[in-house]
């Protein structure tokens, strides 16, 4: 079968990941998978509104390694997944030097048509990290050494079915459980013990889809909100008994964002011309029966998120919205996150990622440009933009002022801070 390169950006199920932690986490820290709260915001302010054509000053920047994964930084480390030496590694850097501290391999390489190497984000929690590789094995390290402390080969465990693309749930860290989505008939959302490995509970059936669970307060209950290849699922975080179900059924399975909350509800979005749904939650029993506050499905949906999750910044969603199945035309959007309004779209602005931080949106593209640019409902302004490495997928990671990405090949550190 012959792969084009828009199969290729439209179907490869990049990552997702994680946060929420169990263990006690800086300030500063981005401990997994869009950050601290798993949404892609930062609390710092004071950094930069503009920087030159080079881009901002270079930290450090060192050689990397094949994978979609992204960075996770906690407690002055910097841990992503790499495919190395015919290996899926996982190699933690030094935030303030780039210098390598360990490198653990943890599976054989991945090969997939749509792209090698992991999928997931690890997740830092305490003195532990966690990774899902590509194939669907579950492994902590210890953060300082890269001992590895269990594994679990889950998928096969639990005779669920590895993602067409490759398994891209990064781990959710919940009460000292670690949270993945297996795909299995009897297992599509499994629950770990971060102690050791040892089986929590397993919840829901059916295709584990690309996207990364988070942890919601939605319906006045904080749930574990998981999103599948054909639904969306709440589900309690100690138990795994459901709260509610919500069929969300996409063409290759391809659901990749991660849900959001807003005001008590659930914010879904889909590419493949599939569209985004806002959902209420109103109790029934022990569990929800599901409203739709509004919806906006089809070709002409106000935001079709193709694999990279939105940001909700003080009630207004900015994300990128994806024309057509595998179409490379895709527009930064910003719609009222309550009524589900397009307030503003920059047409044909182009594929790629995006954080929140200071009022602003940090969007890496896939030409590997970094570009900044004001979060505010009343009109796209760009502030600034500068190519700063190769073609990324994956969204920054920040700490401490400083600003991570990576490709196939590197990692950069760049400083965002404004100078005192």
């Amino acid at each position: 079968m012959r792969i084009s390169w828009a199969d290729v950006v439209r179907r490869s199920g990049c990552l997702v990941l994680l946060a929420t932690l169990a263990g006690s986490v800086s300030a500063a820290d981005w401990p997994g998978f869009l950050g601290p709260a798993r949404n892609g915001i930062s609390g710092e302010t004071g950094l930069i509104d503009t920087f030159p054509a080079t881009g901002p000053a270079r930290v450090w920047r060192v050689a990397g390694g094949v994978g979609m994964s992204g960075l996770a930084v906690a407690d002055g480390r910097v841990v992503t997944q790499v495919e190395l030496a015919g290996k899926q590694q996982v190699i933690a850097l030094a935030l303030a030097s780039g210098k390598t501290l360990w490198r653990t391999p943890v599976a054989a390489a991945y090969r997939n048509g749509m792209g090698n190497g992991s999928r997931a984000t690890p997740v830092i929690s305490g003195d532990r990290v966690v990774v899902f590789t590509g194939e669907g094995r579950l492994v902590a390290l210890a953060a300082a050494t890269g001992k590895t402390l269990w594994q679990r080969d889950v998928v096969t465990e639990l005779k669920g079915r590895v993602a067409d693309y490759g398994m891209a749930s990064s781990p959710l860290i919940v009460g000292g459980l670690v949270v993945v989505t297996p795909g299995a008939r009897q297992a599509a959302v499994a629950a770990f013990r971060l102690a050791d490995g040892t089986t929590a509970w397993t919840a829901g059936a059916g295709p584990a889809g690309y996207s990364s669970p988070a942890v919601l307060t939605v319906g006045g209950r904080r749930q574990v909100v998981a999103f599948l290849g054909d639904q969306a699922l709440g589900l309690d975080p100690d138990k795994g008994s459901s709260l509610w179900r919500f069929p969300y059924v996409t063409d290759y399975e391809c659901n990749i964002a991660t849900p959001l909350a807003h005001n008590g509800r659930v914010f879904l979005s889909s590419g493949e011309n599939h569209g985004s749904v806002m959902l209420g939650l109103k109790k029934s029993g022990g569990g929800f029966t599901v409203e739709t506050a509004w919806s906006s499905l089809g070709p002409q949906s106000v935001m079709r998120n193709e694999w990279q999750t939105s940001i909700l910044w003080k009630g207004h969603l900015y994300g990128m919205d994806n024309v057509g199945g595998a179409g490379p035309i895709t527009h930064l959007t910003c719609i009222d996150a309550t009524s589900g309004r397009r307030l503003w779209q920059q047409r044909r602005f182009g594929k790629g990622n995006l954080i929140a931080a200071d009022g602003k949106l940090w969007i890496s593209t896939l030409k590997g440009e970094l570009v900044l640019v004001a979060a505010s409902p009343k009109g796209f302004r760009e502030l600034s933009r500068a190519r700063v490495l190769g073609p990324t997928r994956q969204a920054a990671a920040l700490s401490a002022g400083k600003l991570l990405l990576r490709d196939n090949a590197e990692i950069v550190c760049l400083d965002i801070k404004k100078a005192r």
